[in-house]
Formats: structure tokens, C-alpha cells, sequence
């Protein structure tokens, strides 16, 4: 398996990789999430570089998960905003904030809390079972060949 070529797996998770799996990647989504969507604005946030900031967004406009709109004629400036494809991406990014709170918090807790707005609570993510609603832990899941094996 090529790093170049995860894309062209048979495998759900390599052609996610191939889209999310760096360290800048993940943190510009994350920012998006947050409601940031100007270059300078991730530039100033993540103290990454104008160049490596450049392609991480173009790469992620090629690949569906944002759109490049325009704000402002002259100069031409744009802005980046998650596609319906990239909100498919909070589960994921959610379940990162979890693993990090848990594990990687320190004694001084969770640097966020989450709130349903629906309900008003702070939440913890949770994965369910979308038929039976029953949490899911790794011991509950059985793999089975799917039609694009």
C-alpha cells in the first residue's frame, strides 16, 4: 500500500486517510467546526505556514469536503465552508475530541464542552447502533464483506 495511492483502496478507511489523515488537515477541520473560514484566520489560529495552509485547503476543495466562495471582489478573497460531505465529517472529528478529553486532557479537564442545542446538556459522543439505537463498542461490531469488497 502507497501512501500515494490510498485512495484507489478497497478500503473505507485508506481512501479516508487519503483525505483527512494528516495532523493540518485534521486541525483546519476542526477550525471549520468552529465557525473559522478565512485563510488568515486558519493562518493566525494554527500558526501553520501560508504554503502548507494553501494546500491543505486546496486539497480539501478538490476532494468535495469544502467549497471556495468568494467574499470580496477586489482584492479576490474567499472564504471555506464545509460541504454537506465535509459535515459528514463531525462524527469522526467528535469522536477525536473524545478520545483527546479522555485520554489526553491532564488533571486540568476538557479544554471545550460540548452542548446539545437541542436539550441545552453538555454531551460526551456517543456511536449507537442506527437500527436498535443500543450503544456500539468494538466488542458488539462483526465484520462482514460489503457489496464493494
Amino acid at each position: 500500500m502507497k501512501w500515494n495511492d490510498l485512495d484507489q483502496e478497497r478500503c473505507s478507511v485508506a481512501r479516508t486517510v487519503s483525505v483527512i489523515g494528516d495532523r493540518w488537515t485534521l486541525l483546519v477541520l476542526r477550525d471549520c467546526f468552529l465557525g473559522v473560514r478565512r485563510f488568515e484566520d486558519f493562518q493566525q489560529r494554527l500558526d501553520i505556514s501560508r504554503p502548507t495552509l494553501g494546500d491543505r485547503l486546496r486539497k480539501l476543495v478538490e476532494a468535495g469536503v469544502l467549497k471556495k466562495v468568494a467574499y470580496q471582489d477586489a482584492p479576490p478573497r474567499h472564504e471555506y465552508r464545509l460541504t454537506p460531505m465535509g459535515m459528514d465529517l463531525h462524527p469522526i472529528l467528535m469522536a477525536v475530541v473524545h478520545w483527546g478529553d479522555v485520554h489526553m486532557a491532564g488533571t486540568s479537564g476538557r479544554p471545550l464542552l460540548h452542548r446539545h442545542v437541542g436539550c441545552g446538556h453538555h454531551f460526551h459522543p456517543v456511536t449507537v447502533c442506527s437500527e436498535c439505537l443500543a450503544p456500539v463498542k468494538a466488542k458488539d461490531v462483526e465484520v462482514e464483506r460489503g457489496p464493494g469488497a
